[in-house]
């Protein structure tokens, strides 16, 4: 149900009753039959039921109303309008450093529909840790999210959470992330060797210019299409067993239906508006385009990994090599149907690729912002990681001794978190800090907030500064934290039992991509007006992505790798 839960059987049991009683005892006032008592009745209820819920309620008798609250607002819709128009978690950055508050705040959304927004390190504790199976994901989010992602362990809730969570536990283990580098690396120089040939071959089919040496190594890319492909090969390899080959072939079938399924629009922003107001299984049977593409999108992919289910069991019973991908665990488990097995699948298929994808995009986008830190982050992988054109492995180990790397990384992770912001429902009348939380509230923790704040951070929270993770001693412990006074001033991967437990893989797999992009190409905006964040349209949706795709110059960059001095890009 929307988060204006409109309480239609009741009104229309009480409408039909009340028209009978008019109807069949009618005053000497009343002239209306039946239909017209029913429809009077009718309106009648839901006018004084929403004057309830958007007036009464939450300005005189709610337990929340005594909490702060960003000013501003409409009288009937509070803060929606501005949570439309901008980008998720953008007006919540603003209202924690303006609104004093001591962890929790409410603000209201359509029809004034109440939130508490989670800003201080002892509240998000509370919500994620300490009472996390208290606040679990609203069932309407769920239920849209699920036609894609399947209701694997990311939208999973209480104890089937933590069976599904200890069932996987292992495949997501360090010593396994340590032997998944080379396919992180295999897959990082196949594409920026494809990259390369096609950033070449659209170099020559420019006309000339004055800087043409350089002109004959440039193109321009978007740098989304790329990352989407690279990441879904990543997480079939390595997450099931199967090479998409997606890199080679642009159109794959798969690739295209997450493009589709993740690519905004209108519509899609106008179903989300209206799933406030009304059960989301009816939204879901609306006979628009974008429940056409959902639908269709769902079906494909259930069958895709249905058939990976079904090989990966038959190579188990004739006892061929034992994979140790997160399928292959799954079902040496034993703790998973079929269909159970189908539903993780889907989780990490989308949720696998699409966040590194997004990771990617606004790394390409930062370090065109900032050459310096590009041309430092260059000089540091060519000193330490062998050419892309070398057909050699790497570890987990060359990667760890690059310290700049993980600083970008952990910078870019900071400032451009995937997922902007998270939705919570209290499941049961419960508190926070004290605060009484009303069953069915919703419970927002921002990221997209909590990691620009001041308070945490320091005064530079709004700066891009990778330096802020680089220790300046031996014995520096907060360049770990970035500098930060605690460690949930980093909310990109939550915390406690419901944190993303793909977070080893997908930082691996980021700084291993990132490391052959940077290493081969230079980047610059083509669009000098992005220059300035403020001119980036962001798409809503699950995650954060430009809404019109990230166009860059990217040249291939000559030199030789001092760990390859042999190997030229010439």
């Amino acid at each position: 149900m929307g988060v204006f839960p409109y309480p239609w059987r009741g009104i229309l049991a009480s409408s039909v009753v009340a028209s009978f009683v008019l109807v069949s005892y009618p005053p000497h006032w009343w002239k209306l039959r039946f239909t017209g008592s029913f429809l009077s009745a009718w309106l009648l209820q839901t006018f004084a039921y929403a004057l309830w819920k958007v007036i009464l309620w939450p300005k005189f008798f709610s337990p929340l109303r005594s909490l702060p609250q960003p000013p501003g607002g409409s009288w009937w819709n509070g803060h929606f309008k501005r949570i439309l128009a901008e980008p998720s978690g953008i007006p919540m950055r603003e209202w924690i450093e303006t609104v004093p508050n001591d962890g929790v705040m409410r603000y209201l959304g359509m029809g004034n529909s109440e939130r508490v927004l989670v800003t201080g390190p002892k509240a998000l504790s509370e919500v994620l840790v300490t009472k996390n199976y208290h606040f679990e994901k609203p069932a309407a989010l769920r239920f849209n999210i699920g036609r894609v992602l399947g209701v694997g362990v990311l939208l999973a809730e209480g104890d089937e959470h933590k069976i599904q969570r200890k069932n996987l536990m292992p495949a997501f283990a360090f010593r396994h992330i340590k032997d998944l580098y080379p396919i992180f690396w295999g897959k990082t120089r196949e594409v920026v060797q494809a990259m390369t040939k096609d950033i070449l071959a659209d170099a020559n089919n420019q006309p000339s210019t004055p800087n043409t040496e350089k002109a004959h190594k440039t193109a321009v890319i978007e740098v989304g299409n790329w990352a989407s492909r690279v990441t879904l090969d990543i997480i079939g390899i390595a997450g099931l067993g199967r090479d998409f080959g997606a890199i080679k072939d642009p159109r794959s079938e798969l690739n295209e239906t997450y493009r589709q399924v993740f690519m905004p629009s209108k519509q899609a922003q106008i179903l989300g508006v209206l799933s406030q107001l009304v059960p989301e299984w009816l939204i879901a049977r609306l006979p628009v385009k974008r429940n056409e593409d959902i639908n269709a999108a769902s079906q494909y992919i259930r069958s895709v990994c249905r058939d990976l289910v079904r090989n990966k069991k038959l190579r188990s019973e004739q006892k061929e090599q034992i994979d140790h991908d997160i399928l292959s665990v799954a079902i040496e488990s034993g703790g998973f149907s079929d269909e159970d097995l189908v539903d993780q699948l889907m989780t990490f298929l989308a949720a696998g690729h699409e966040t590194t994808a997004s990771s990617m995009t606004w790394a390409i986008y930062m370090l065109s912002r900032f050459p310096k830190v590009q041309q430092r982050l260059r000089q540091e992988i060519r000193e330490h990681l062998p050419s892309i054109d070398l057909d050699t492995d790497i570890t987990s180990l060359d990667i760890d001794h690059m310290p700049y790397l993980n600083a970008v990384c952990n910078e870019i992770l900071r400032y451009y978190a995937p997922v902007p912001v998270t939705i919570r429902e209290a499941a049961l009348e419960t508190d926070i800090l004290g605060h009484k939380i009303p069953k069915g509230v919703r419970v927002i923790l921002a990221p997209w907030a909590t990691n620009f704040d001041k308070s945490l951070w320091g005064p530079d929270a709004h700066e891009f500064n990778p330096d802020r993770w680089m220790p300046t001693s031996s014995d520096d412990k907060r360049a770990a934290s970035g500098g930060a006074s605690s460690n949930y001033a980093f909310m990109t991967f939550l915390h406690g039992p419901r944190s993303c437990i793909g977070q080893a893989f997908a930082k691996s797999e980021f700084a291993c991509i990132l490391a052959g992009w940077v290493g081969r190409f230079e980047f610059e905006l083509k669009n000098k007006e992005e220059m300035d964040e403020k001119n980036v349209l962001i798409k809503g949706g699950i995650t954060a992505r430009p809404a019109k795709g990230m166009y860059v110059y990217a040249t291939v960059v000559d030199g030789c790798q001092i760990m390859a001095p042999d190997v030229c890009i010439l």
